[in-house]
């Protein structure tokens, strides 16, 4: 499918707003924007009368006011259209996308300095001399990301373009209304003004999911409070009630002369609703609950911990801003399970890298840690072998290490790894 890129050199740093507003004039020449980041866009013209030549006239001319250098290039994809860009302003591409790559310097790929070097080496300097090479044994040699540089120096690229999200945002003032100089005149004005605003999501079909509190004083401070929503809602009690404990603690030096209340992050449709929800947690209750975290710890304090899938012990662990959504039941049984036995449960808590005295006897750790303590029983060696490739590559560190549980005499349970000669405690079982 016809994408064209907009590349404009040198993009002012701190200029986000300034980009934004690009984005908002592409949206004139295609319904499909993709923000690549300051200076960097995609738009896919399928669909769109006028051939290449009136694309490249189309999106021009939706940058007509911005005083800013401009490049755009055509192509059937995202890396040919970036090519082209780069090339010159205004270059197309034309039929065979590999021929008209072919005199790419290896840089287009953006694989790195490091790579580029070791490929010269061997004789390989365009994106032509790379596609003529033979796909398996390349990928072989050079890891899993040769397999897409070896696809773009033949003209390939499968990536679908990624709409920039609208940012929708409703909001209301009250200003020039008199001065709150109590909480309770605070929250009489403040109640009113949730009003409005859900008058204005209800009109547009919408819920809200985060609410943006402006309060200006008499002294001229000003005061943003961002309050999260657990479950997008447009229920002014519910919302009214997330305010009111994100206030919580909150000192202002003046009377109240002004409040700014915005909905944001907004969502279609109405709150879903399971059949049998009677064991789902309250999104009422715990939305409050946030606000009250955020209104003493901070804002995006309260977070949630998970596992993740990784051979490194402290790569499988993650913590994400807390959110109501994994909590909510999406399915129902009439099944109920089995009673855990009650047994006790050890728990693993990471800890720093603290170097640590080992000795090793038949290949397996027998005393550790100084004065040494005898080794009653172990568990291993667990092999973490990552990054075999960083040699090829350059990419990363090549880390090869071996891990153990061992219970001490004095009763500790611990994981300690072994890795380039030298030995640490990873964690410890309480």
């Amino acid at each position: 499918m016809p994408i064209v890129c907009v590349r404009i050199p040198a993009f002012p740093e701190g200029g986000a707003a300034r980009w934004s507003e690009v984005l908002d004039a592409l949206d004139a020449a295609s319904p499909v924007v993709e923000d690549a980041g300051s200076g960097l866009a995609f738009l896919e013209m399928a669909g769109i009368e006028g051939g290449a030549g009136g694309w490249l006239d189309a999106v021009r001319g939706a940058l007509a006011g911005f005083d800013l250098p401009l490049r755009v290039g055509l192509g059937p994809n995202p890396f040919t259209a970036q090519a082209a860009a780069a090339l010159a302003d205004g270059a197309i591409c034309e039929g065979n996308p590999a021929a008209f790559l072919a005199p790419f310097p290896l840089e287009q790929l953006g694989c790195g300095e490091a790579v580029c070097g070791r490929l010269r080496l061997l004789g390989i300097g365009t994106l032509g001399e790379l596609a003529a090479l033979p796909h398996g044994p390349f990928v072989r040699r050079f890891g899993p990301p040769a397999g897409r540089w070896h696809e773009h120096a033949r003209g390939i690229d499968r990536r679908r373009l990624q709409p920039r999200p609208r940012a929708l945002r409703i909001d209301r003032r009250a200003y020039g209304e008199g001065e709150a100089a109590s909480e309770e005149a605070v929250l009489f004005a403040l109640r009113a003004l949730v009003g409005r605003v859900v008058d204005d999501l209800s009109a547009a079909g919408k819920r809200a999911g985060r609410l943006v509190l402006a309060l200006e004083c008499e002294n001229g401070d000003l005061r943003e409070l961002v309050t999260r929503v657990a479950a997008p809602t447009a229920v002014p009690a519910t919302l009214f009630g997330l305010l009111r404990a994100r206030l919580e603690g909150i000192t202002l030096d003046a009377p109240v002369i002004g409040l700014r209340l915005a909905a944001e992050a907004l969502e279609d449709g109405g709150v879903p609703l399971t059949l049998f929800a009677g064991s789902d947690p309250d999104p009422d209750a715990l939305g409050i609950v946030l606000a009250r975290l955020d209104a003493a710890l901070g804002d995006g304090h309260a977070l949630r911990g998970r596992i993740v899938e990784g051979p490194r012990t402290e790569r499988r662990t993650a913590r994400d801003a807390f959110t109501l959504e994994p909590l909510i039941a999406t399915a129902w049984t009439i099944n109920t399970p089995a009673p855990l036995p009650q047994t006790a449960t050890l728990q693993f808590r990471l800890v720093a890298p603290q170097p640590v005295a080992v000795r090793v006897i038949g290949g397996a750790p027998r005393f550790v840690g100084t004065p040494a303590q005898t080794v009653i029983d172990a568990a291993g060696p667990w092999r973490i072998d990552e990054g075999w490739w960083a040699d090829a590559t350059g990419s990363e560190a090549h880390l090869v290490r071996d891990e153990y549980d061992v219970l001490l005499d004095d009763g500790a349970l611990l994981r300690i790894a072994h890795e380039r000669n030298t030995w640490s405690i990873r964690g410890v079982y309480d």
